[in-house]
């Protein structure tokens, strides 16, 4: 298996905790001082993450990689999760773009963006009329 192939079966178990909540292969996975960018403030740590795969009251049910490409030692993927509000039931589809930087077998850093305003609109938490700003 090459570094690569390596780096992408790295990040596909990862993407999978979100679906297992499996927080200990999460734990092998991801650096415990992972470097996570995304909207807003840059944070370090892996307890991060593992909040947002523990998040209580949504579930993912489904996660589809639309694509996975790697150079080096970035991984590069387009996703999208299904995920279920499990007070209503209510479902919804959240597309995201992430990016990795792998050490080893281990995520030491990511970027990404996600639809969060589209999920949450669609789970019924927003209204779905325009927004005043």
């Amino acid at each position: 298996m090459t570094d690569q192939e390596r780096n992408v079966e790295v990040v596909r178990r990862y993407l999978r905790t979100f679906v297992t909540k499996d927080l200990a292969e999460l734990r092998a996975v991801v650096d415990e001082d992972v470097l996570i960018y995304g909207s807003g403030t840059p944070v370090r740590g892996r307890h991060h993450v593992e909040g947002a795969v523990a998040s209580p009251g949504l579930t993912v049910l489904d996660q589809e990689i639309v694509e996975i490409f790697a150079a080096g030692d970035r991984v590069v993927v387009s996703l999208a999760q299904t995920y279920r509000r499990d007070a209503t039931g209510a479902t919804a589809v959240q597309s995201a773009c992430k990016m990795y930087r792998l050490d080893g077998d281990r995520i030491v850093q990511f970027w990404g963006e996600q639809d969060l305003f589209g999920l949450l609109r669609g789970l019924g938490m927003l209204p779905d009329g325009p927004i005043g700003f």
